[in-house]
C-alpha cells in the first residue's frame, strides 16, 4: 500500500506553467487596455509583484491590497499613467485564461490517482485559480482546491494548514506529502505543520541548510517514479 494517503500540491511553478501564464496574461492586458508594452515592463512586474506577495504570506498585506498594489507600483515605475484597478481586472481575467501545466504534471497525475488523492493548496488568487483549473486537463484527477483569499490565511501560516486539513477531513499527518517548488511558503510552511515535503527545484537552487526536507526532485518524472 502507498505510505501516503494524500498528495498536497502548490500549483503555480509546481503545476501550472506560471511563468509562461504571467508573461502571456500581462501583454494580454496591456494590449486589452490599448496601452504600449515593453519586455522589460514584465522584469519590472515580476520583481514587483514577488515582493507584494511576500508581504502576502508576512500578513502584512491583503489579496484585496495585492490586486491593486502591485500595478500602482509597476506603472510609477514605468511612467504609465493609468488606473490600476481597473488594469488589475483586466490582467486578472487574462491570467484565468492560461491554463499550461509544468511538463509532466498531467503524466503524473495520470499515473499516481489510483493510490493516491490528491488536492492544490495555493496562495493565489480565487478568481485566477479556480478558472484556470477548470480549463486545465488535470481537473478531473484534482480533489480538491484549497485557496488562501477564500479562508483568510496564507502559506506558511499555521493556520492556513488547519483549515486546509479541515477541508481534507483532518487526515493523518503522517499519510500526507506536501510538493511544491516555493522554498518559504510550501516547503518551511509544511514541515513546521509537521508533514513530508518534497521540493520541486528543476533549477535546482542551493538547497537550504536550516531545514531537513523528505525528498527533493529536479523534474516531475522523479517525484512520480518515487511515488509508485
Amino acid at each position: 500500500m502507498p505510505r501516503y494517503q494524500w498528495l498536497l500540491f502548490d500549483a503555480d511553478g509546481t503545476l501550472f506553467d506560471y511563468e509562461r501564464a504571467e508573461a502571456v496574461a500581462l501583454a494580454r492586458a496591456f494590449q486589452r487596455c490599448r496601452l504600449p508594452f515593453k519586455p522589460d515592463f514584465l522584469t519590472a512586474y515580476r520583481d514587483i509583484n514577488q515582493k507584494v506577495w511576500q508581504s502576502l504570506e508576512k500578513g502584512l498585506t491583503t489579496p484585496d491590497e495585492l490586486k491593486v498594489q502591485r500595478f500602482e507600483l509597476l506603472f510609477e515605475a514605468i511612467g504609465i499613467t493609468h488606473e490600476p484597478a481597473g488594469f488589475s481586472d483586466v490582467y486578472l481575467k487574462c491570467l484565468a485564461e492560461c491554463s499550461e501545466l509544468i511538463a509532466g504534471a498531467c503524466d503524473m497525475l495520470n499515473a499516481l490517482r489510483r493510490n493516491y488523492r490528491m488536492a492544490i493548496l495555493t496562495n493565489g488568487l480565487q478568481a485566477v485559480q479556480r478558472a484556470r483549473l477548470a480549463r486545465s486537463a488535470i481537473r478531473d484527477q484534482i480533489s480538491a482546491i484549497i485557496i488562501s483569499e477564500e479562508i483568510g490565511f496564507a502559506k506558511p501560516a499555521k493556520e492556513y494548514f488547519d483549515a486546509a486539513f479541515a477541508r481534507l477531513g483532518n487526515p493523518p499527518k503522517s499519510e500526507v506529502l506536501m510538493i511544491g517548488d516555493n522554498w518559504v511558503s510550501d516547503i518551511q510552511g509544511a514541515a513546521w505543520y509537521g508533514l513530508d515535503t518534497c521540493w520541486f527545484n528543476p533549477r535546482r537552487q542551493p538547497r537550504p541548510d536550516c531545514l531537513a526536507i523528505t525528498l527533493e526532485v529536479a523534474s516531475l518524472r522523479e517525484l512520480t517514479d518515487w511515488l509508485r
